[in-house]
């Protein structure tokens, strides 16, 4: 398929570099501030390069991107909340053309979700955004697989710098700060580490599956009741390793609300995956308790789940 690309950070480069592996062309590529666009396809690595080393994209405008020759949009800029912008521009215009749209920015369906729907519902395109929960991981492809109306619960580990700090707490003892600063060192926590330790990020994602598993209501961020790790004490996870368990920041949904906090969980359960893994548990009505983990971040593992929802069209 043509693809494209908005967005030029970790993800967006990343499907640019891997789309010819998948059998697809990559028509355009954009940042804020400028785009690379070709009918027969753009030279990606030359794009790439000039990222790198300019900083810029192209000569043409970000908005030649979006009104050039593709079959899907990958909208993978960063996510922003309240009106989701720009992203959900990005969707609409898409749509409006009755281009198919896949989503690695959580922004549109976190914020907007039922007007992303009606805007699919008036196009010949369609959404999907299995990209925006657990990264690689296939929930909401899962999710769909077993119907929506099977899925009773959601329990999920969906951030990777809060289990980083939590799990590296646990092991050595560290307190909050001392991990937090080997984290940024070690490219796992942002400068502003706030968007993922005050649980915002997860309670995205949360709010994301609430609204494939709930048909009957749309759920924004200010639905979720969110609860973060900036105050937990390393003695809380040395009193949970005394009695066999720890502590990780787990996503909820049981239907009903959308809830993130620091939980008690087995230390060798499903739900205390190590390092930057994320794992997710789903209770179905018929198939009991399913269990999801691997990589839920990085640039790679997100972009193959954004070439999966492309390959999806095709199907």
């Amino acid at each position: 398929m043509r693809v494209a690309v908005i967005g030029a950070g970790e993800v967006g480069s990343a499907v640019v570099d891997l789309a010819g592996e998948f059998g697809h062309t990559v028509t355009a590529f954009a940042d804020s501030k400028s785009a690379v666009v070709d009918d027969d396809g753009i030279d990606t690595d030359a794009a790439l390069s000039a990222k790198r080393t300019d900083g810029v994209l192209g000569t043409e405008d970000p908005e030649a991107a979006l009104e050039g020759p593709y079959d899907v949009l990958v909208e993978a800029t960063p996510t922003t909340l309240g009106d989701a912008e720009p992203g959900f521009t990005h969707v609409g215009i898409a749509l409006q053309r009755d281009r198919h749209v896949v989503l690695a920015n959580k922004g549109p369906i976190a914020e907007r979700y039922q007007e992303v729907k009606d805007l699919e519902s008036e196009s010949d395109g369609s959404v999907r955004f299995g990209a925006t929960v657990g990264g690689a991981l296939p929930v909401i492809a899962t999710i769909e697989d077993f119907s929506p109306s099977r899925i009773t619960a959601l329990r999920g580990v969906l951030n990777g710098t809060a289990n980083f700090i939590l799990s590296r707490m646990a092991a050595e003892g560290l307190d909050y700060e001392h991990v937090l600063a080997e984290a940024q060192d070690l490219g796992v926590a942002e400068a502003d580490p706030s968007f993922d330790v005050d649980g915002t990020d997860a309670a995205l994602k949360g709010v994301i599956v609430a609204n494939v598993i709930d048909s009957e209501a749309t759920y924004t961020l200010s639905d979720a009741s969110i609860d973060g790790i900036q105050n937990l004490p390393g003695s809380m996870l040395d009193l949970a390793q005394e009695d066999g368990r720890t502590i990780r920041l787990v996503v909820e949904f049981d239907g009903d609300q959308v809830r993130v906090g620091p939980r008690l969980v087995p230390e060798h359960s499903a739900l205390a995956p190590a390092g930057t893994r994320n794992a997710v548990q789903l209770e179905t009505k018929v198939a009991g308790r399913l269990n999801i983990s691997g990589r839920g971040a990085g640039g790679e593992e997100t972009a193959s789940a954004v070439l999966a929802d492309i390959g999806r069209l095709q199907s």
